[in-house]
């Protein structure tokens, strides 16, 4: 409805709201006055109803108003004395003083405890512990980090972890918490602010701490804030001071060596990227490597120890093999801190070395010995047929696609083929150099299609091809996560499997563990989370420091690797031989076997049939499928001169 003037018209109803709240937003004042009206509203008439509907009040009218005063007062806490009405102005003033301290008083109360609770929920109290592992960042590793640091603390000496990020501290808690059990969660405190202010960085007394760990976020700004909060690591600890071990992470090959210089001479800077890239590589055409690779370096079993060497003092390093009932040895740490990786068979143990030894713990390994147990019959002595070229397919393209490339053209056997589909929407990379293709392994060849249509995948020919890799988008390209597009993907390549009848044995890379379950892969593929295996990587060197170039070998493409081998090549099939027989056979070889993967057991989702460092003495018939897990390194992963365009580095680097 409009006034004569074109006007709309209000209404009295929102005319008397509007100006009520105007009314209120004046003052203080004004909005108790507006309280008191209402009380009195509503108090007075219902106390003199119920005076008056009482059998037992007063008959007179001013017996009736006092028992209605009092009820009114006795209500509202304004006294009940009566009298003449010089009286009741001052009981009611009596009452209304008392109510006003007391409500400031429980209001003064109320406000410093809110504020003292809101001051804690901030986290910005000094943490006051000793020998306590700090954790400075947040990244999608975290939860990996700690809940493996909290696995490896010895029952009687527990360590606190305490974690500091720019983050709510009750939710970092509420993420924390569900990944631990309720007996280690007393050992997280959790602290909210940036780590790369000095002032807030000193909260977590960092001087204090056995080792601090720096993690990079998920944001394009990760590696720029975890130099800065190096460089106020470096002036909360002060020039030259001897600070706690630091160990940090990096994802860009380009911020490595500023990180190296900001962590001093007793840090360890860890690429990400180059990492995962890697792992990647390593387990194309190696199903059951990943599964593997997280056993070893998780907490829950076997993990690389330092033993004592001073028992093979000048004796072979293959004498050592054979000397350990319920471990597994695989390098030697030489006196001059040298690490040295399934070395030949005739290194000499000089004195001062330790071995590296793969064991449930330091205190579980013992020296016997186990060559008695060797069955020299049902070795195979034949050699082994070099390794043919390969045909290899990669679809999808994100930052590590360029590293994965690298390793792949390094590590495959001459005469190999790379082919490469990028989505069209992505920008290919360059085709490599002619002095590039004729150093690798591989030749790789790259072309674009449209992979985020699913006709476009159901019409590839996957049959040439021995291996395939998934790469997921980047983070933050386009609206969906980035194993979104990569499960589409798996469940496309699946139902292309069920139309050709040919088994396509893939590596793919997802983000988020938890959708892991989700990824529809047959058992001769890989499923590798990035994150997950980073963050064991990064707890592994957090906690064993020292062990930090064992794990930098063992992803590099040079040197000695993981690597899984048919049973087959070491004994005669179908026959009966304890390990320490395949420990032997092994290092004939050149090799360190480390363990098995039994075929009678990869139906298992959790092991898939993976069983590390078992008793030598354990016997077992070797069939056609069974893998021995070994350290070896192969013919094709000789060093090879890096370029810039590579990318690659160490994977872990120790500041000089």
């Amino acid at each position: 409805m409009e006034t004569a003037k074109g006007r709309p018209r209000v209404s009295l109803r929102d005319r008397a709201g509007y100006l009520f709240d105007r009314t209120l937003a004046r003052s203080t004042g004004t909005l108790m006055g507006w309280l008191v009206i209402t009380c009195l509203a509503v108090v007075l008439p219902v106390s003199t109803l119920l005076v008056w509907t009482d059998p037992g009040s007063p008959r007179s009218l001013s017996g009736r108003l006092t028992a209605a005063w009092r009820t009114s007062a006795e209500t509202l806490r304004l006294g009940a004395a009566s009298g003449t009405p010089l009286r009741l102005v001052l009981s009611a003033v009596l009452g209304l003083v008392a109510l006003l301290c007391v409500s400031t008083l429980v209001g003064v109360i109320t406000t410093g405890l809110a504020e003292r609770m809101a001051e804690l929920s901030r986290g910005r109290s000094t943490v006051l512990e000793q020998d306590h592992v700090v954790v400075l960042g947040w990244s999608d590793q975290v939860t990996t980090v700690v809940s493996e640091l909290v696995a490896a603390q010895a029952p009687h000496r527990p360590r606190a972890i305490v974690l500091l990020a720019d983050r709510d501290k009750v939710e970092m808690e509420r993420l924390l918490t569900a990944r631990v059990p309720p007996a280690a969660r007393g050992l997280i405190i959790c602290r909210s602010g940036p780590a790369s202010d000095p002032e807030v960085l000193a909260l977590v007394s960092p001087r204090t701490a056995r080792t601090v760990v720096v993690l990079p976020s998920a944001e394009p700004t990760g590696d720029a804030e975890v130099l800065r909060i190096l460089l106020a690591l470096r002036a909360v600890l002060g020039a030259g001071a001897y600070g706690p071990p630091v160990l940090a992470a990096v994802r860009d090959d380009r911020y490595r060596a500023p990180a190296r210089l900001a962590a001093g001479p007793r840090g360890t800077v860890l690429e990400t990227d180059t990492v995962t890239a890697r792992l990647i590589a390593q387990c194309v055409g190696r199903p059951g490597l990943s599964v593997v690779l997280g056993d070893l370096l998780d907490f829950a079993g076997d993990e690389f120890h330092l033993a004592d060497g001073t028992a093979f003092h000048l004796d072979s390093f293959g004498a050592t093999l054979l000397c350990h009932p319920n471990s597994c040895v695989v390098g030697l740490l030489t006196p001059e801190g040298r690490t040295l990786l399934n070395p030949p068979a005739d290194t000499v143990v000089v004195p001062g070395s330790r071995l590296i030894v793969l064991a449930r713990d330091d205190a579980s390994t013992r020296v016997e010995s186990c060559r008695h147990l060797v069955d020299p019959s049902v070795i195979v002595s034949a050699p082994s047929e070099p390794d043919r070229p390969t045909r290899l397919l990669l679809l999808g393209w994100n930052r590590t696609a360029p590293l994965v490339v690298g390793q792949l053209r390094r590590t495959a056997p001459p005469g190999s083929v790379l082919d490469v589909i990028t989505d069209s929407a992505v920008p290919g990379p360059r085709q490599p150099e002619p002095e590039d293709t004729k150093r690798s392994g591989a030749d790789v060849r790259f072309r674009s299609a449209a992979l985020s249509r699913p006709e476009t995948l159901l019409g590839l020919d996957v049959s040439p091809y021995d291996g395939l890799v998934v790469l997921g988008p980047d983070q933050g390209e386009g609206p969906d996560r980035p194993d979104d597009w990569t499960l589409v993907t798996l469940l496309a390549l699946r139902l292309l499997e069920e139309r050709t009848g040919h088994e396509v044995r893939l590596v793919t890379e997802l983000v988020e563990d938890r959708n892991r379950p989700l990824a529809s892969v047959n058992k001769g593929s890989d499923v590798i989370v990035s994150g997950k295996l980073t963050g064991l990587l990064m707890a592994q060197i957090a906690q064993n420091r020292h062990l930090a170039p064992v794990f930098d070998e063992l992803f590099s493409p040079e040197g000695a690797g993981v690597s899984l081998r048919p049973a087959g090549r070491y004994v005669l099939q179908d026959a009966e031989a304890t390990f320490a027989t395949l420990v032997a056979a092994a290092r004939d070889r050149g090799e360190c076997a480390i363990g098995y993967i039994g075929h009678e057991s990869r139906t298992d989702a959790a092991t898939q049939g993976v069983r590390l460092n078992p008793p030598k003495d354990e016997r077992r018939v070797w069939n056609a499928e069974d893998h021995l897990v070994v350290l070896a390194t192969d013919p094709g992963t000789a060093p090879a001169p890096v370029d810039q365009a590579d990318s690659t580095g160490a994977a872990a680097s120790a500041a000089p």
